[in-house]
């Protein structure tokens, strides 16, 4: 029997990932109710960074092969340059770990430098693991059709060095346009949307949506500001914010979220939880702090929107609590339909805002009469290559979506970004969501 010394470090990451999974969901499932809040928001922290960090170990000892060792062999392998070479890419797998735990130590009112550039690393981590990857099967591929003879000499040898280099040459390029796009403002985009039973005197009714802010470690102040002033020219009768505003706890990035006071819809401005408010398991504090605002929380509730015009012509506002409440067994929290819904009729309007595309799948599994559902989540995938990934997960990946005769869903790509401050195949959005009476 092979001892755990004796397995490859590849293996043992491997282990070392699944047992802290498996504390990840021992802690979940057992020690939810047990912790305090403050104890539960720093261990589920730290379980997940090093969860991260234990996968990634894989991906680095294969980047480091990859365009270190493949090269020690060479004339070039005792040269300054080489050496120089082998700190940056240390440097570059350093920062990249470093990532997760940001979100532990370096969080205020606009984001560190640290975790700005630790944030990059990890982009450009995913992107060079995907190419190496990539060209890897393509060699491996390309072998095993040519034959053994493509597996010996000097073109073996030269594809070999070819592939680290090509592929850190596009992580490069992609990188690069990544952090341009994602530093651009987001872009508006207005979409019309007819609801049904919605009353003509509510007709071209403006809403503004957002979603997936993510304040923290590389989006602060001065982005929400941003944001707030685009909203504000926007002239919104309602705005939404279908949640993940933030990573952080209310205490400590409560200076960033000063803005968000400034708006000032007419018919109000509501909130819906996302996952990520949970994961800073300070829900409590965050809604206590966004009513100060003058931000509406639907706590699996709804309010019924009362044209200026007539009294008596309304439609009902919903909103459900994020899935991950359930997973997280988050006291008090939860999707509650039935809650979110009661005085809800189909004679009048619904409109429900659903964190998740995979809640508002299941909303109108339940209540199929539901109108228009807005979510976010997906962030259209934010960089190339994970947009696949979010692609397939989610039943509703981004845009509009007309689901039976009279139902709309509509997913936000998000109005920022989570964590890395890149965009590829993606772009940020505030959207400008016009009620059309049929």
């Amino acid at each position: 029997m092979i001892s755990f010394k004796q397995l490859p470090i590849e293996a043992k990451a491997a282990v070392a990932a699944g047992v802290v999974f498996f504390s990840m969901m021992l802690s979940r499932s057992y020690l939810a109710e047990k912790l305090d809040f403050r104890t539960r928001r720093w261990l589920l922290r730290l379980q997940m960074a090093l969860f991260a960090n234990t996968l990634m170990l894989m991906g680095s000892l294969h980047v480091w092969r990859s365009t270190v060792t493949t090269f020690t062999r060479s004339s070039a392998a005792t040269s300054f340059c080489f050496m120089l070479w082998k700190i940056a890419v240390f440097m570059f797998l350093a920062l990249a770990h470093s990532s997760f735990f940001t979100l532990l130590f370096l969080v205020a009112e606009e984001p560190y430098f640290f975790s700005l550039a630790a944030y990059t690393c990890l982009g450009a981590y995913i992107i060079l693991i995907f190419f190496l990857f990539t060209l890897g099967s393509v060699e491996q591929a390309y072998k095993f059709l040519a034959g053994k003879g493509a597996k010996a000499g000097t073109g073996s040898k030269n594809r070999t060095a070819l592939k680290p280099v090509l592929a850190v040459l596009l992580t490069v390029v992609l990188t690069v346009v990544g952090l341009l796009n994602a530093s651009q403002p987001p872009t508006v985009n207005s979409v019309e949307i007819p609801v049904h039973k919605l009353p003509s005197t509510m007709n071209n009714l403006k809403v503004v949506l957002l979603s997936d802010i993510h304040l923290g470690p590389t989006v602060g102040k001065t982005k929400l500001a941003m944001i707030v002033r685009m909203v504000k020219a926007l002239k919104p009768d309602i705005t939404v914010i279908v949640g993940d505003l933030s990573d952080a706890e209310a205490k400590i990035i409560r200076p960033a979220v000063e803005p968000l006071g400034e708006l000032d819809s007419p018919l109000g401005t509501y909130f819906v939880t996302g996952n990520h408010e949970y994961y800073t398991s300070d829900v409590s504090n965050w809604f206590e702090l966004l009513k100060s605002f003058n931000i509406q929380p639907l706590h699996n509730e709804n309010v019924k929107i009362v044209s200026p015009e007539s009294t008596s012509d309304w439609f009902c506002l919903a909103g459900v609590d994020d899935i991950e409440a359930d997973v997280l067994r988050y006291s008090g929290h939860g999707m509650d339909l039935k809650k979110a819904l009661r005085g809800c009729s189909s004679e009048h309007a619904i409109v429900l805002l659903a964190h998740q595309p995979i809640a508002a799948k299941w909303a109108l599994q339940e209540r199929p009469d539901i109108n228009l559902i807005l979510s976010g989540h997906t962030h259209g995938g934010q960089i190339f290559p994970l947009n696949a990934g979010a692609y397939l997960l989610n039943p509703f990946f981004v845009g509009l979506y007309q689901v039976g005769q009279n139902t709309f869903v509509y997913v936000s790509p998000g109005t920022m970004y989570y964590g890395i401050p890149m965009r590829l195949g993606s772009r940020a959005e505030i959207t400008e969501i016009i009620l059309r009476s049929p």
